[in-house]
């Protein structure tokens, strides 16, 4: 076995258990720091998450009742000569509405859902927590600001 130990190596290490055998204290080695939480705690407070949680409901209503007119009403575009221009040009009508509300109800719904397992308020990308002022915008919203301004430059 070769010793890749060099001579001055030798020597500190030699001095060291000298001063050791002396009766001097081996220098304090500092502390290692703990290691910060893979997620820190939500910057929520239990109120915040009370309105939150909230406004949410009330979406979520809103949007069930949205989604149930749309599907009850009488359709206004059965006359091509009565259809509005976004009908007519393939803009949605009733049926963006439809698919947007869906779309916003699923969203609504998966922020509850992660609200009653503890997961709400971090973003689903780089899991930091997301703003206060944002969630209060958007109480639904998935990614933090900067997640979500990468994510619509991608498209």
């Amino acid at each position: 076995m070769v010793n890749h130990q060099t001579i001055g190596d030798r020597d500190h290490h030699r001095d060291h258990h000298r001063e050791l055998d002396r009766g001097a204290r081996p220098s304090p080695v500092p502390p290692v720091s703990p290691q910060p939480p893979l997620s820190p705690p939500s910057p929520l407070s239990p109120e915040d998450l009370a309105v939150l949680r909230e406004n949410l409901q009330e979406q979520r209503l809103f949007r069930e009742e949205q989604l149930r007119r749309l599907a009850v009403a009488p359709s206004r575009t059965d006359d091509p000569g009565r259809r509005p221009a976004a009908a007519r040009t393939g803009g949605g009508g009733r049926a963006g509405l439809a698919a947007s509300a869906r779309m916003v109800l699923a969203d609504v719904e998966a922020a509850l859902e992660r609200m009653a397992e503890g997961r709400y308020g971090r973003c689903h990308l780089c899991r930091r927590p997301v703003d206060r002022e944002r969630l209060v915008i958007v109480p639904q919203a998935r990614y933090c600001g900067r997640c979500q301004q990468v994510r619509e430059a991608g498209r």
